[in-house]
């Protein structure tokens, strides 16, 4: 790539050089509801209800109420556009992943002076601060409870052992200096961190850094076992681009910030402060999830108390839609990576790729492209099925296909399980797993079967043909040829 990417702006400029990556409007847009509604049918893509589809991401320069702000979105929702941000074909991207965070480059401190994100700075103290006006967020829908910020990376340190970690939730901004900040039960590092901090009765220092380079936001995502407490998933992030991610010392906390952020919020998770997340609109509701659902409105969360904001001069927000095809490829791409990590461990080479589909918006679905080459190997590929739940908790159904099928064409493995497949040989449930609260099946209310809120049977669908039948089911053999002889614009 002509362009190295090393933050949001130079991630714009390389996208600006390659057609049909990214489009800009200067036609005014509301945040409430308009800008997404906007972009659902420009790329959003995912999990959202159609009609909608893969697109560029988007700027848009002229967003009522926040006069000097510009609002980008999309950037990560399509597999083909993450491969030019992080110089890597689509289909290898869990394999980069995959080396990186088994390499990890661990984040290096600059001095403030050396901070592009700290170029301006507003304190909490002035009597005009208020971040709903100094940070663009928009809301997803009109039954959002709030402004959400989606893309914050969310870093903190555990106040027992010192080790930090960055992560990315559900920010609601609440008040003039308030967000509430929701955690998947058992799911993430920072929440070990802020139930050790409320412990001790002391508030836990927390930046939110909003714009960055995308290689963060993708391996933030990264989740245990692959990267249990303790581990930094930036040094990840450093492993992806062979060079260290850039911090600094926050202005009003005692904590660090990426260095090269658009935005960087700083405060603290308030010991004992909860509030309920419609507070200000009483909806019901928060925001679009990535199942393709709009979540409850939590009764009860964290609040995070704001002591500044900094930016860079003429900052640009980030944000995404929950379910689009954005969070697939966050959530996704390092799911792939911790599968194949834990598969190749206890089979090396038998897996050839592995694809978390954007019908399970990154997370509930995976597709294993798994290589029978012995008859010992017959039943394997179930085994790596088990394995890819242990290695993503969070995982529901898994399609186990051939050599032949690709994993990333979801028509080619419906193929497969329409000609390989037979339900009462081939389908192997597990009831009664821990799995996803978001997912509304997970719930006693869809089934008495289910114990808990959460709770999923899970399934492997074996689509792969039975080792000793391999002859009876060759695909249809055509000449290979290269078409760019015939139609060169086309094949480029």
């Amino acid at each position: 790539m002509s362009e190295k990417v090393t933050d949001l702006r130079s991630a714009i400029a390389l996208l600006q050089g390659i057609e049909g990556q990214l489009v800009e409007t200067d036609v005014p847009v509301e945040p409430h509801a308009e800008l997404s509604g906007v972009y659902r049918h420009v790329g959003a893509g995912g999990t959202v209800m159609r009609p909608t589809q893969e697109g560029p991401a988007m700027i848009f320069n002229s967003v009522n109420g926040h006069p000097d702000a510009r609002v980008l979105i999309g950037l990560l929702s399509s597999r083909k556009r993450v491969g030019y941000l992080l110089d890597e074909k689509p289909e290898n991207l869990g394999k980069l992943l995959n080396k990186a965070v088994q390499a990890p480059i661990a984040p290096v401190v600059v001095p403030n002076s050396e901070a592009p994100c700290q170029e301006v700075v507003h304190l909490a103290t002035d009597p005009d601060f208020d971040i709903r006006k100094l940070v663009p967020a928009p809301t997803n829908t009109e039954e959002d409870a709030g402004p959400y910020i989606t893309l914050g990376m969310c870093y903190a340190s555990d106040p027992e052992t010192g080790d930090s970690d960055v992560t990315i939730h559900r920010l609601c901004l609440q008040s003039r200096d308030e967000i509430s900040m929701y955690f998947v039960p058992g799911a993430r590092h920072l929440e070990v961190f802020r139930q050790k901090a409320e412990a001790a009765g002391k508030p836990l220092p927390i930046s939110l850094s909003i714009g960055v380079d995308p290689a963060i936001e993708i391996a933030a995502c990264f989740e245990p076992p692959t990267t249990p407490l303790g581990y930094n998933e930036l040094g990840a992030a450093g492993g992806i681009r062979g060079e260290a991610v850039k911090l600094t010392r926050c202005l009003t906390i005692d904590e660090c910030c990426i260095a090269n952020a658009e935005y960087v919020i700083e405060g603290e998770l308030i010991p004992g402060a909860r509030c309920r997340e419609d507070q200000n609109t009483n909806t019901g509701k928060a925001m679009p999830e990535f199942p393709g659902y709009t979540g409850p409105a939590n009764p009860s969360l964290p609040v995070i108390k704001v002591k500044a904001v900094t930016t860079r001069k003429n900052p640009i927000m980030q944000t995404c839609i929950g379910p689009s095809e954005e969070h697939v490829s966050m959530a996704g791409i390092p799911t792939e990576a911790s599968i194949m990590a834990m598969v190749d461990k206890a089979m090396p080479g038998k897996l050839r790729n592995v694809y978390c589909a954007s019908c399970g918006g990154g997370k509930y679905v995976a597709v294993l492209q798994f290589q029978k080459t012995v008859p010992s190997d017959e039943g394997r590929q179930r085994q790596a099925a088990l394995l890819a739940f242990s290695a993503f908790s969070e995982l529901k159904h898994v399609f186990l296909v051939d050599e032949d099928v690709d994993p990333f064409d979801l028509s080619d493995v419906i193929w497969a399980m329409t000609t390989r497949f037979q339900a009462d040989v081939d389908l192997i449930t597990i009831p009664g797993v821990r799995c996803h609260p978001l997912d509304p099946s997970n719930d006693p209310a869809y089934s008495p079967s289910i114990r808990d809120r959460g709770i999923s049977c899970k399934a492997i669908f074996d689509c792969t043909v039975p080792f000793d039948q391999k002859d009876r089911f060759q695909r249809c053999k055509f000449k290979d040829v290269d078409p760019a002889h015939w139609v060169p614009e086309l094949f480029q």
